[in-house]
């Protein structure tokens, strides 16, 4: 056979695979997209039933209530099942050995939610779930859960707290796993679920030392976050960290009035507008010293991912009503790449009709500073706390007594909330990133969207670090779900593609 003969009977053999890994992986999606095309109600009811039970993280009846629901939802799934007591609420474990797996893999996610405002809710209650034909914002009516058809439109929407953090996208993984076998298919890999009562809250890394064994894996997914608005499946590689810090600067002992004593006694507001002012120059960069340390330029392979996401910065800053981005000189995907300082909260005295003419006692601010991998939280505060310092202020970390009052003439509280939560990030081009990257690409016919860093906090680095395992972002639901917000809702067309984008991770 001549050179030419073999090169062609090569190629021939290389096409001859390729078609046939392609039509398999289309037969894999017809075949789950006909399940869920066909359970589209039993779904939707599923999820209903675990949104009805309240979910506060301090209602610890109800959340053991969750707890009961989703251990006995998996154990309808051949799990093996157990409820993982901790200091906090308990853990939800789970696990589904699979013959010959090739691997183990571990999904996480948590059941609990924020807490809730019923009066900012447009309905009953928000554990009462609301089935609306589209936004509640653009008056879609409701439609009777009672009476669900089997066929729902993929743009109805299903409002109740933790409808899209993290409910539905528990039950997308069980749904997943009913498609698989109702495809007459089975996961590749062992299956080991472990779900949270208190997201934001170290249990899960408190509980290493006691349940190891039944929390090791592989590979770890988050089922967490929102898709990408372009409505792709979407990948994260990393996420944000999360410092909160509160500011409280001093006047007068009780507020004076300002006609008297204007001039003379300070008013604690402006001085603490003037060291928040200190903090960021106008064109949105952080004068804090050191707050950018250790973060390097990206390759050129990490600028083309940041590139390939397709935002719409015109389309957002419509939505948002500015006219301008903070910093003119990133785009979103780089802004998401640093570490960030908000002002999320300000307070002195009153305003509107209950304003008084007073120099106020005090001024509070509420910052948080969204931080990356490269900026832990304990270095990060210490360069506020200096960056503080170094504008002329006294910090104290309780109230000052008279003795500190009358001795230093600029006082600030300075309190480090609990609950600092570290970035992390697991490289893109790790082989487990390029293994998910190509098994939803196969199943889904199409590319998802890469997000090197996503931007919302999942409390979790410590348990990567300690457990060494490698975690990717499964974001499945839409991006306008009013996450720990009032109305929080899910788009129903993001629930049934996400299970197929789960089972696509699950048979990889």
């Amino acid at each position: 056979m001549n050179t030419q003969l073999r090169c062609v009977v090569g190629l021939s053999l290389v096409l001859a695979v390729t078609w046939q890994v392609v039509s398999r992986a289309q037969d894999t999606r017809a075949a789950l997209e006909r399940y869920v095309a066909s359970n589209q109600r039993a779904i939707a009811l599923e999820l209903v039933q675990i949104l009805s039970i309240p979910n506060t993280a301090a209602d610890t009846e109800n959340i053991r209530r969750n707890a009961v629901l989703l251990r006995d939802m998996l154990r309808r799934r051949s799990f093996s099942t157990e409820l993982l007591e901790t200091d906090s609420n308990p853990l939800v474990w789970g696990e589904l050995k699979v013959p010959g797996a090739k691997r183990t893999l571990l999904f996480w996610a948590h059941y609990d939610g924020q807490p809730v405002d019923p009066r900012a809710w447009k309905q009953a209650s928000p554990f009462t779930p609301v089935l609306r034909a589209g936004r509640l914002e653009e008056a879609a009516k409701e439609i009777s859960v009672a009476r669900m058809p089997a066929k729902l439109d993929p743009d109805w929407r299903l409002y109740a707290r933790s409808a899209a953090d993290d409910k539905a996208p528990i039950v997308g993984l069980l749904a997943a796993l009913d498609a698989i076998k109702a495809a007459g298919l089975m996961p590749s890999s062992n299956v080991r679920v472990v779900l949270v009562g208190e997201a934001g809250s170290a249990s899960l890394t408190a509980a290493i030392p006691q349940y190891r064994d039944r929390l090791t894996a592989d590979l770890m997914f988050l089922l967490e976050g929102p898709a990408h608005p372009s409505g792709r499946p979407t990948i994260a590689f990393g996420v944000r960290g999360f410092l909160a810090v509160d500011l409280t600067t001093y006047g007068p002992r009780v507020g004076v009035n300002s006609g008297n004593y204007g001039n003379w006694v300070p008013n604690p507001a402006l001085r603490l507008a003037h060291l928040l002012a200190s903090m960021k120059d106008d064109e949105g960069h952080v004068l804090v010293k050191g707050f950018y340390d250790g973060i390097a330029p990206l390759t050129a392979e990490e600028e083309a991912m940041l590139k390939a996401v397709p935002d719409d910065p015109a389309g957002l800053m419509e939505a948002f009503g500015i006219a301008a981005p903070e910093r003119s000189d990133l785009t979103l995907q780089q802004a998401l790449q640093l570490p960030t300082l908000n002002i999320r909260g300000l307070s002195s005295a009153s305003v509107g009709s209950d304003a008084t003419l007073l120099i106020p006692d005090r001024a509070i601010a509420f910052l948080d500073i969204r931080l990356v991998k490269e900026t832990p939280a304990k270095a990060m505060a210490d360069k506020l706390l200096a960056h503080i310092a170094a504008q002329g202020f006294h910090i104290v970390h309780s109230e000052p007594d008279d003795q500190t009052r009358s001795r230093y003439p600029q006082i600030v509280k300075v309190v480090l909330r609990g609950g600092a939560a570290e970035g992390w990030r697991t490289s893109p081009q790790a082989p487990e990133a390029r293994l998910v990257t190509e098994a939803v690409t196969r199943i889904l016919g199409e590319r998802p969207i890469l997000m090197r860093t996503m931007g919302q906090r999942v409390n979790i680095a410590q348990f990567i670090e300690v457990m060494g395992v490698p975690a990717v972002v499964l974001s499945t639901v839409n991006f306008d779900n009013n996450q720990t917000a009032a109305n929080e809702n899910l788009r129903l067309g993001h629930l049934f593609t996400g299970i197929v984008t789960i089972a696509a991770v699950l048979t990889m």
